[in-house]
Order: C-alpha cells, then structure tokens, then sequence
C-alpha cells in the first residue's frame, strides 16, 4: 500500500496561510478574507479567562480598526497536519501590532482549494 504524498496540499494550505498572515502585518482584512470560508469562526480567551469570538468577521474588523501595519512582523507556520480533505495548521507570530500569538487554524478543501473554517488563538502575554 503506497503512503499519500500531500506536498501539492501542503504548499497550497501554506499559501492559505501566508494570505492571512500578510493581512495581519498590512492591517488590511482584504487581504486575508479569501483565506476563509464566509461561515467560518474565531474564538479565544480573553485576560479574564472568559470565551470570546464568534463569525470571523469580528477578526476583520479588528485587524482593519485596531491593527497598525507591522512590516517588523515575523510569521512562522509550526506545523500542517493534512488528511484526505481536512487539515490543521499552527502558526506563531511575534510583533504583530504590538502582540505576539499563537493560532490554531481548521481547514478544508471545498471544490478543490483549500479554506480556513476555524481558528483558535492564545494571546501571549506582553514581555
């Protein structure tokens, strides 16, 4: 039984990937929205410990009122995890605005191209 090979997929969720976190170091939600699906979510915790997000548009709001664009902003993808369909991605960013992250994103490929469904985000806490 042969193994999948998934580098055609890989480097496509990479460009996926990279889509948002250009949007991010722009501070322009336009760049990164065809990275996600329309239903797609956004959920963290906040310094209270209490749930917060929603619809991701709630992102694109705050990256378009509240970010500043970072061109000192560093990326890292840490890790795509790929089966068949669906895939998981980490990415790491420092200096984003201000603010260091973590975030966890849900993928599927939906007529041939993959799309970001969900993502979950750990704020670091400032240095």
């Amino acid at each position: 039984m042969s193994k999948p090979s998934y580098v055609h997929d890989y480097n496509a969720i990479a460009d996926v990937i990279n889509q948002y976190n250009e949007g991010g170091k722009q501070a322009d939600s336009s760049i990164m929205k065809p990275a996600f699906s329309e239903q797609a979510t956004i959920f963290g915790v906040t310094a209270e410990g209490q749930l917060t997000g929603g619809a991701i548009q709630g992102l694109f709001d705050t990256i378009d009122t509240a970010f500043r664009p970072s061109p000192e902003a560093r990326a890292v993808i840490a890790r795509i995890d790929i089966a068949g369909t669906a895939a998981s991605a980490r990415i790491d960013t420092n200096d984003i605005s201000g603010f260091c992250f973590t975030d966890f994103f849900n993928l599927l490929k939906v007529d041939g191209k993959w799309i970001v469904v969900s993502k979950i985000y750990h704020t670091h806490a400032a240095a």
